[in-house]
């Protein structure tokens, strides 16, 4: 069975036929590093990552394209708020972004384009647009002209005689019709700018994808990828405005569901965004990466705490016999194939769920074969089980999680270390100088070295 996957802009399960054979090229839609991760930006990166582990998988090289979103409404407000300048309040959230996918074991993207680094691509899309009636200069901002494209609405399946005002810009009466977008906004007092043949400002949201992803891509590409809520507006904006140019652009458009909490969509405008930092407090990164992956990628996740719990219970059980079949016959196993169900389950618009029941079903044999004493079997039924856990990124044994146990006794340490140490500086407040001795003393023979510094006690393991 050849790959399929299920298209938006056709609405139906396509077979997979790449524009170059032998190659996929991808475009995901990246975050607007506005603020810290949420599982929502977590459960988008693991779906696309386990995409290109599966092409990797069935043969093809891929490139892997995800975008910065590093200048917007939304960074120029917050940053001002804090009293911080945009780039440094963009940057801060992009490094924590990005801390955040290796969290969860994401692979970095062959190449991660900033915004700001692209106006030139901008620039020169626009000037298309124009050329060819599609967009207009009003004010110091650019438009595109809606009217112009009757294929406007069908990725969303949306009537344009049916849509409401754009309502991008405070500027709407520059525009010939309120459904008309913004691609270029006329700079502001104080606000960063760059100049333009039609005055200084900045981009619009979606320009910036279409430019970037022709950069490095080309004018035509096999899959745009981003969440639900992106078809509409930036999806239908990035397919007309590449379109409207002759520029073929996505053959094929996914859309991962969305993560809920109490039935609505979570994000960080709704305030009801629960972050990848928190519940790496509660589970291990590697579970709370097969919490997200789990599910099918175009399902709608309801989160709750119970559900997570459920989810860090049965990975542990996976990872309990990976753990005991590599005691047994050593980390390699037999040889890495994965079972022919597993594979038809993926090629069906990457059914993880139907790929884990594989899994599971493998093991639950693992489990008789080691109760058995056969080592052969176990050795073939480890290395099947650790290569379908590697495309979904779900291998204890392999990085980033080879070690995490022990990186996860280490927090332990750490923790009680601290209260020790937090006993020890209020035994010193009180000027009982004896009971804080007696602590450090303690804490050096159970091979802890503290040392009191001007930023507070530091502690290594001897």
């Amino acid at each position: 069975m050849a790959l399929h996957l299920y298209d938006s802009g056709t609405r139906t399960r396509r077979e997979f036929i790449p524009l170059v054979a032998g190659q996929a090229s991808i475009y995901l839609c990246g975050v607007t590093v506005q603020g810290p991760a949420h599982i929502g930006h977590a459960r988008s990166a693991i779906a696309f990552d386990i995409l290109w582990r599966w092409l990797e998988q069935t043969g093809y090289a891929v490139t892997f394209v995800r975008n910065v979103t590093d200048i917007d409404d939304k960074i120029l407000a917050k940053s001002a708020e804090a009293g911080q300048p945009w780039w440094a309040w963009a940057g801060r959230y992009e490094r924590e972004l990005a801390s955040a996918y290796d969290d969860v074991g994401c692979r970095a993207p062959t190449y991660e384009p900033r915004a700001t680094g692209h106006v030139p691509e901008m620039v020169r899309l626009m000037h298309r647009l124009i050329s060819t009636g599609h967009a207009y200069p009003a004010g110091g901002d650019v438009y595109f002209d809606v009217a112009s494209w009757p294929a406007y609405g069908e990725l969303s399946g949306q009537r344009a005689d049916k849509m409401q005002a754009a309502a991008d810009t405070d500027t709407e009466g520059h525009k010939r019709d309120v459904r008309d977008f913004a691609l270029w906004k006329a700079a502001k007092p104080g606000e960063p700018s760059w100049d333009t043949p039609w005055g200084p400002g900045r981009p619009g949201w979606h320009l910036e994808c279409s430019a970037m992803a022709e950069r490095y891509l080309g004018p035509a590409f096999d899959i745009h990828g981003g969440g639900l809520d992106l078809m509409f507006p930036h999806h239908e904006n990035e397919r007309a405005q590449s379109r409207a140019v002759g520029d073929g652009f996505a053959a094929y458009w996914l859309h991962n569901g969305m993560v809920n909490l109490g039935g609505a969509k979570m994000s960080k405008s709704l305030g009801n965004s629960t972050l990848v930092t928190d519940l790496m407090t509660v589970v291990r990164p590697v579970e709370l990466r097969y919490y997200l992956a789990a599910a099918h990628y175009r399902s709608t996740i309801e989160y709750s705490p119970e559900s997570l719990a459920e989810a860090a219970v049965a990975y542990r059980r996976i990872e309990g016999f990976v753990e005991r079949a590599a005691e047994r016959v050593g980390v390699q196993g037999g040889t890495p194939a994965v079972c022919a169900d597993f594979a038809a389950a993926m090629d069906d618009d990457l059914g993880v769920p139907a790929a884990l029941a594989c899994v599971q079903d493998l093991i639950r044999a693992g489990n008789s074969a080691l109760m058995d004493g056969s080592d052969k079997s176990v050795a073939g039924i480890l290395g099947s089980v650790r290569a379908m856990l590697g495309v979904l990124g779900l291998d204890p044994l392999s990085a980033p999680w080879v070690g995490a146990s022990e990186a996860g006794l280490r927090s332990v340490v750490d923790a009680l270390v601290r209260v020790a140490l937090e006993q020890r500086a209020a035994a010193r407040k009180r000027q009982d100088y004896v009971a804080a001795d007696a602590i450090r003393d303690q804490l050096a023979a159970a091979g802890v070295v503290v040392e009191d510094t001007s930023g507070g006690p530091r502690w290594t393991l001897q």
